[in-house]
């Protein structure tokens, strides 16, 4: 056999052992801690796939059925995050405008005020506050007119927020808005004073309008493990909640983060409780509508934090509505004026495929992961850590995950073990579902991209998180 032939079958064997490793390596053998965990659950080999990879290495350590697509739960949210980063920039500030058409006379706006949603996802009680003081510092008084909201940046269909798991009055579940105030949340605290033989109910914002119809009795036996978990809310008309339902006698206070009325009302009635604060006195009640001139300069402008300091609230406490959020941000400023989940959803994908990460199997209905019909693969995700580690905001994209032990929804596991602050993760979980994925300090001091993804019917959350463990103490013990 000539020279350059045999050189040609030797090369070509061996491109064929090396994809027959790649195959192996594809549908390797689970470590035995992760193969054992799984095994005491009752979930099968096939319904797992994970990745661990050295970032910038060719290949990963470890992948199982990295191209199988699962739903990801709130991993998605590595990949919004990354991409409002990358598209947006940390320093990327929202905008929630302020008009008065109407001449101001004696510190008396004649007419109506306007607020301009920018879809701000931390218009929480105190940059509320901060503008209503601007308004007053500038000079108005008194508002003769009403307070019109105008919602024009963002066009949203109709959503019911009980659809996914019904439980519509879940802080969790409330659909995004341009004007969206405190999550739309309401905070009840709830005091037990057995002396006085009463539950005090402490209210957070102190809406106007909010009647609050407290039937909470003393309970000698409940369990201190989420007392606020036995009260039953409900909502009979917007702004009239009532409590009703036993709370521990020997527990200390417990909290209760329910939604009160729709995000319009809302919004009026924060921002007339806290105009009151600063000694504003507003005459109309609150409607919707436009600016009239929306060319016209606003009377003033109110800045949201950063979005550096954002995504650290989104990712660490896996806030769903701040996610989606931002995910109309993106497909406003790429796409333009007014917001639509589409356009947003589009971003995303332009983000992946600009990564060079496929879309084989990516499947896009809700860009916080609060969604059944979600689908991403173990070497998609893996795709878009490695893309956040090659970042020049990777600092910014770690430093918003979960620290293993210290903070977040990582605060209480992993604490007193060698993988305390080790680790920076995302985590998920629906039913029958659980997630990880994210940045690990092995033992040895070498850093690893870790992917893992369950779905399995009967899956319980505690099941997930005990197959995590074993996976992530793993993976940190390896190098």
């Amino acid at each position: 056999m000539p020279h350059r032939s045999r050189l040609l079958l030797r090369t070509a064997l061996v491109l064929l052992l090396s994809a027959l490793a790649w195959t192996g390596s594809v549908s390797a053998a689970l470590p035995d801690p992760l193969a054992r965990a799984l095994e005491r659950h009752g979930v099968p080999q096939a319904a797992v796939s994970l990745w661990v990879q050295a970032p910038g290495a060719a290949r990963p350590v470890i992948a199982h059925r990295p191209d199988v697509p699962r739903n990801p739960a709130s991993t998605l949210k590595l990949v919004t995050t990354l991409a409002a980063l990358e598209v947006l920039g940390p320093a990327y500030r929202w905008e929630t405008a302020v008009y008065a058409p109407d001449p101001v006379e004696d510190g008396v706006l004649q007419g109506d005020l306007y607020l301009r949603g920018g879809g701000d996802p931390f218009l929480v009680s105190e940059e509320v506050w901060k503008l209503a003081g601007a308004l007053y510092r500038s000079g108005v008084r008194r508002i003769r007119g009403d307070l019109v909201l105008d919602l024009s940046r963002f066009r949203l269909p109709p959503e019911d927020p009980g659809a996914f798991d019904g439980q519509p009055f879940r802080a969790y579940n409330q659909p995004p808005h341009p004007l969206l105030m405190n999550f739309n949340a309401v905070r009840f605290e709830l005091h037990p004073q057995p002396q006085a033989g009463i539950v005090r109910v402490a209210v957070d914002p102190p809406l106007a309008h909010l009647q609050v119809e407290n039937r909470l009795h003393l309970d000698d036996h409940g369990s201190c493990t989420g007392p606020a978990r036995q009260v039953r809310y409900h909502v009979p008309e917007p702004s009239r909640v009532r409590l009703e339902g036993g709370v521990p006698t020997h527990c200390g206070p417990s909290t209760l983060l329910r939604t009160a009325s729709g995000p319009e009302r809302y919004a009026h009635d924060l921002f007339r409780t806290l105009w009151a604060q600063w000694g504003g006195v507003l005459d109309g009640g609150w409607r919707l509508g436009r600016v009239p001139d929306p060319e016209a300069e606003p009377l003033l402008v109110h800045h949201s934090p950063p979005l550096g300091e954002l995504v650290r609230l989104i990712n660490k406490y896996s806030n769903n509505v701040m996610t989606r959020q931002l995910n109309l941000t993106l497909g406003l400023e790429v796409h333009g004026s007014p917001a639509t989940p589409e356009k947003g959803h589009r971003v995303l994908q332009d983000f992946l495929r600009g990564r060079g990460i496929g879309l084989g199997g990516f499947v896009l209905d809700n860009a916080a992961g609060l969604s059944r019909e979600n689908r991403l693969t173990a070497r998609q995700l893996a795709g878009v850590l490695q893309a956040g580690w090659e970042s020049p905001y990777r600092p910014e994209y770690i430093a918003s995950l979960a620290l293993a032990g210290m903070d977040g929804t990582l605060r209480r596991r992993f604490q007193d073990t060698p993988l305390a602050g080790r680790m920076h993760l995302k985590t998920g979980s629906l039913r029958g579902v659980s997630a990880v994925a994210g940045y690990v300090r092995t033992a040895g001091g070498g850093d690893r991209l870790v992917v893992l993804l369950i779905r399995h019917p009967g899956l319980t959350h505690g099941q997930g998180v005990s197959i995590q463990d074993a996976f992530l103490t793993w993976v940190h013990a390896s190098d």
